[in-house]
This record gives C-alpha cells, sequence and structure tokens, in this order.
C-alpha cells in the first residue's frame, strides 16, 4: 500500500432481535435474515462482495470450527474469499478494514453472531483463560469484572453508585433501540459477585448483526450517506489477569492524584469460587485465598436471567 490510505466506510448495517434464548432457531437461521438485509440495502449479490469475514465464539458453539456451519448463511455458490475470527464482530470488521485499505478488496461482508443461551455461560466462559494458572480456579467473567470494578473502588474512581448509574444510562438510552433485549429501569437487586449487583451486569442473550463495508467511490454509490472509518484502535489485555495493572501506580489515562489498586481483603472477597491456591499473579493488586479442598464451586451464585 502506497500513497495516502483508501477511504473505507459502512454502508449498510443490519442486526437481530437480542433474544434471553433461541432454541428454535440455529445459527444458520440467526444469521441468514441480517446477512439477506445488508445485500438488499446496498443492491449488491453474494459474488459482488470481495471478502467475507465473520466473527464468533466455538467455546459458546460447544464444538470446533463452528463457523463453517453458519457460512451456509452466505451460500455455497459462489466461492469467497473468506475469513473467520475467533472473536467478537468488532475484531472482524477490523480484519475486513485492513483488507481493504490494502486494496486487495473493494467491497467487505462482515457477520457476527453468539447463542449464549447454549449452555451455563459462566462456567464455559472460564475455558478461555490461562489454562495452567486461572482456569483450575473458574473465574467466571463476572468474578473477574467484579474484582477490575473493586479495584477502582479502592482507588477511589468510583463507587457502587456510580457503577449502577452506567448500567441506568444504557437501558435508558436503549428504549429507542428496536432490538434491544432490556430497556428502561432495571432494579440493582442484590450482589451477584461483590460490588457488581444485577443491574450491573449485562443480560445473556442471542444474536446475530452483519455489516457491508465498500472502499472510495464504491462506498458513495452503495450509500447516500456512508460511515467513514477514519481510524481504528484495537487493545487486549495479557492472559494472566493480574498483568494488566501496575500494583504501584495508576495506568496511563487515570487522573494524577488518584492512586493504584492496592492489595488486601475488600479486592479478594470478589472471588467466589473456592479452592483458589495462595499465589499473586504478576504481583497484581489481589491474592487469591484457598477455601476447600475441591476444584469445582461447592455452592453456585445465582444466574443472571
Amino acid at each position: 500500500m502506497s500513497g495516502a490510505p483508501r477511504e473505507v466506510a459502512v454502508v449498510a448495517f443490519a442486526q437481530s432481535d437480542h433474544r434471553r434464548r433461541t432454541e428454535d432457531l440455529s445459527e444458520v437461521e440467526m444469521v441468514m435474515p441480517v446477512i439477506h438485509q445488508v445485500l438488499d440495502r446496498t443492491g449488491l449479490r453474494t459474488g459482488d462482495i470481495g471478502f467475507t469475514c465473520s466473527g464468533s465464539s466455538d467455546y459458546l458453539a460447544g464444538r470446533a470450527f463452528s463457523f463453517t456451519m453458519a457460512l451456509d448463511g452466505v451460500g455455497a455458490w459462489p466461492p469467497i474469499c473468506e475469513s473467520h475470527v475467533e472473536m467478537d464482530g468488532a475484531w472482524a470488521l477490523y480484519e475486513a478494514w485492513v483488507k481493504l485499505l490494502t486494496g486487495e478488496a473493494d467491497t467487505a461482508l462482515v457477520y457476527a453472531w453468539g447463542k449464549s443461551s447454549s449452555g451455563p455461560l459462566r462456567d464455559v466462559l472460564t475455558r478461555q483463560l490461562d489454562p495452567y494458572y486461572t482456569a483450575p480456579l473458574w473465574p467466571d467473567p463476572i468474578a473477574l469484572a467484579a474484582l477490575q470494578a473493586q479495584a477502582l473502588i479502592d482507588a477511589g474512581l468510583t463507587d457502587e453508585d456510580a457503577l449502577a448509574a452506567i448500567g441506568a444510562r444504557s437501558r435508558a438510552d436503549a428504549a429507542h433501540h428496536p432490538h434491544a433485549q432490556l430497556t428502561g429501569d432495571v432494579p440493582q437487586g442484590d450482589h451477584i459477585v461483590r460490588p457488581l449487583r444485577r443491574g450491573d451486569c449485562p443480560p445473556i442473550g442471542d444474536g446475530a448483526a452483519a455489516m457491508i463495508i465498500a472502499a472510495g467511490p464504491g462506498a458513495r454509490r452503495l450509500c447516500a450517506r456512508p460511515a467513514w472509518l477514519r481510524a481504528w484502535t484495537t487493545g487486549s489485555n495479557p492472559m494472566a489477569s493480574g498483568c494488566a495493572t501496575s500494583p504501584t501506580r495508576p495506568p496511563p489515562g487515570w487522573p494524577p492524584n488518584a492512586r493504584a489498586p492496592s492489595p488486601g481483603p475488600s479486592t479478594r472477597r470478589s472471588c467466589t469460587r473456592p479452592s483458589a491456591p495462595r499465589r499473586s499473579c504478576c504481583a497484581g493488586p489481589w491474592t487469591w485465598a484457598p477455601r476447600s479442598a475441591s476444584t469445582r464451586p461447592a455452592e453456585r451464585s445465582p444466574p443472571i436471567r
């Protein structure tokens, strides 16, 4: 790629209704309607698409290479240039964006789906963690988020009321979204994992989305008001849970007078899983403490409905 980078824009987007459960739908039946919608809105056919990229999680599907089944939603003919990322739709969009920037394609179809209702999500997602030190502790996403939230509270950067306001604001914004799963006032409820309450946690749902992006003049032909992608920032956390934040200084972007999270009982109590060996992960702001002889949870906290 030489000279000025190509202009790339979103020219069509569609998403399904987000529902708590979709036992009546397969992945193909979830994906196909949104793909057809973006194709219809641009007047394109499958053969007109230069690159296709999808995002999903084999952990949710419970089988390897599950994305190959969802490809039926695109169609078996004509042959396509296709890629897949084991992650969310935003990462698939990033790959497609780079593909168009390099000039290897002029249009791209991006789609993603998730069927989180197929199994016990809080158990399933622990399998994505570091298999040697973290996964055996079974820390689910809510427990890990609670550790982060408690670290921010200990640093004086937030409190439980401020956390509750975030969820309330998001669900108020969703009141005018036709596909939103939860809208309006949602009771905070009891603690799921302290300091997070039910109202702080996202719902578990199933859904799919698709978009078409195009480069340069092609974007203007396909859409009256393209949404131009001018820049992109990505980030990821280390696999070890305690490596993301320095124990002695606040991370970049924190207020100058903020103090870094420090070890203490308030950060340890967020782990609801028993039998965690005592160790510090990269001298992070928490230490796991043993509770029982079993590596499996003796008592589960209530599920998110």
